[in-house]
């Protein structure tokens, strides 16, 4: 999995995972992307540098060479990665991420709330911050 800051016409700033940069040429292409702010399919992919990486569980080596989007088998191996592997910290993320990258606290994975805002912010002082599609927890399998 690749993740790729995007940006729409008016510039608002979100996140995509893709398979290869490929993919996400091909679903710009098509016209399947689209800002989950506003809903503009005008979206471009912003460069960025690359900081670091997770671990995440292995994609199968057939979904590896693929051009398409991930199955959902393979965003749910994802999500259940992050999910068993971090601890919610709801609508103290930002605050718990600063605190971390400070180095105030020992480092660990998180996750929870943050607005757009929060999240251009953290990017702004060099935290990692990724959106991702969580489920409600009522909505968890």
């Amino acid at each position: 999995m690749i993740v790729f800051e995007l940006v729409c016409d008016i510039e608002h700033r979100f996140e995509g995972w893709f398979t290869s940069s490929d993919d996400f040429d091909d679903q710009h292409g098509r016209g399947l992307l689209a800002c989950p702010s506003c809903g503009s399919v005008e979206v471009r992919k912003l460069l960025t540098a690359k900081i670091g990486r997770a671990e995440l569980p292995q994609v199968s080596v057939a979904a590896q060479g693929r051009t398409q989007a991930p199955s959902a088998a393979d965003v749910s191996a994802i999500l259940d990665h992050v999910l068993l592997n971090t601890e919610d910290v709801g609508e103290e993320f930002a605050r718990e991420a600063r605190r971390m990258h400070a180095r105030e606290i020992p480092s660990r994975g998180i996750r929870g709330q943050a607005s757009v805002e929060e999240s251009e912010s953290l990017r702004e002082e060099g935290i990692p911050v990724y959106a991702l599609p969580i489920p409600a927890k009522g909505r968890w399998n």
